[in-house]
């Protein structure tokens, strides 16, 4: 990636996520745990990214595979959010 990109392309998003009111990522988030809401992340891209659980925010409650979210997402009354 070529120097400044990241930063700049950062600083685009937030402004247009301004003009549009859409809060910023961690408020977003605690919106949903305050609600009621889970947050995972897919299992498959941590490990495609090298990442861990540490590098997530604290909302994250688990790191799960596709299969472990079918059967979370089977129980009735499930509601989906995909961001």
């Amino acid at each position: 990636m070529l120097p400044g990109v990241e930063a700049g392309v950062s600083a685009m998003m937030k402004s247009q996520m301004e003009k549009l009111d859409i809060p910023p990522v961690d408020e977003f988030l605690e919106l949903i745990t305050a609600g009621g809401g889970e947050i995972y992340a897919c299992k498959l891209a941590v490990e495609m990214f090298g990442l861990k659980k540490d590098d997530f925010s604290e909302h994250v409650k688990d790191i799960i595979t596709i299969g472990q979210f079918y059967e979370l997402a089977a129980g009735e009354g499930t509601q989906i959010i995909f961001v």
